[in-house]
């Protein structure tokens, strides 16, 4: 996956913006005006940080340790860094990508029960 590959994913789900808060190198992308994803664009190799469930969170470190830390500037409770260096496949990134649309797509109606 590309940095193309990622926005195009990513601008694929329902309500998505894209913007720049934090400056010309970080690509941060939002449902309901709520950050789901972040993009280093100067980073090599490419990676990205999304918001995750605390427990799968540490299960995707365990099982791909170097690959999968714990969010850089982040809540490292709730956020991971993924590095994009071909350890991963393509569908797993996608689920972690959809894993945190989720999560904050449906936030505000978890709160709520």
């Amino acid at each position: 996956m590309d940095i193309e590959q990622l926005r195009d994913y990513c601008l694929s789900k329902a309500a998505v913006t894209e913007g720049f808060p934090f400056g010309e190198d970080t690509l941060v992308f939002k449902v309901k005006e709520k950050l789901f994803l972040l993009v280093g664009l100067n980073s090599y190799p490419l990676q990205f940080n999304v918001k995750c469930d605390p427990d799968q969170a540490i299960e995707w470190r365990e099982q791909y340790a170097g690959t999968v830390l714990p969010g850089y500037h982040m809540n490292k409770k709730h956020w991971n860094t993924v590095i994009i260096d071909g350890k991963i496949t393509t569908s797993l990134l996608q689920e972690m990508i959809d894993h945190s649309y989720n999560l904050v797509a449906l936030g505000k109606a978890q709160k709520k029960k």
